[in-house]
């Protein structure tokens, strides 16, 4: 059985807890913002394209994150 592993990190990037400046990149299918933090995808509830925000990562799941805007920039 081949595993698909070249997309796909070992462990997330990112902890709950930890602080990321980020640039949100596209709308993902519920609405929410989405950031790439080395690949890994962070949702980010309330941002938009564009957007400029300091995070803190709320959960961490298999393959991605939730997160929280503590600051606007711009």
């Amino acid at each position: 059985m081949f595993l698909d592993t070249m997309n796909q990190p070992d462990t997330a990037p990112v902890e709950e807890g930890e602080s990321h400046y980020v640039e949100i990149e596209e709308l993902g299918d519920e609405g929410d913002g989405i950031a790439y933090i080395e690949g890994f995808v962070v949702f980010v509830p309330e941002t938009d394209p564009t957007d400029s925000v300091d995070i803190e990562i709320d959960t961490v799941q298999g393959s991605f994150a939730t997160a929280e805007v503590v600051e606007r920039h711009g």
